[in-house]
């Protein structure tokens, strides 16, 4: 997968938005306001930072080797994929939509209920 195509995956997210709140390189994708996405575009090697259940990062960590804890964030809870390793790109898509469900899944349950389509 291509910086294109990760960044036209993100995109595609139901109300995902990107935004640049750090610096003019690094793509911050968000969802109801939060970041489940951060895409360093100036990277020497194209990766994404992802939010994750803390179990299921550490396993993801065990099984590829392009995956490890996030640099400059909760490494509890964010890893870093890079997109030159050994994950297929069907999984690469399966994490980021993870991502999402973290994220919606810590908002209040009226945002959940908004986003989620059960209330307007």
């Amino acid at each position: 997968m291509n910086i294109e195509e990760l960044f036209e995956y993100c995109q595609s997210i139901r109300g995902a938005e990107a935004t640049t709140p750090f610096d003019e390189v690094t793509i911050v994708m968000k969802v109801m306001g939060k970041m489940f996405a951060l895409i360093p575009t100036d990277a020497e090697r194209l990766c994404i930072s992802l939010k994750c259940d803390p179990v299921r990062a550490i396993a993801l960590r065990d099984k590829y080797a392009c995956v490890e804890g996030a640099y400059h964030m909760n490494k509890t809870h964010w890893n870093v994929i890079y997109l030159d390793g050994d994950m297929p790109d069907h999984e690469l898509k399966e994490w980021i939509d993870h991502s999402v469900t973290e994220v919606i899944k810590k908002l209040p349950k009226k945002q959940q209920e908004q986003y989620n389509g059960t209330i307007k």
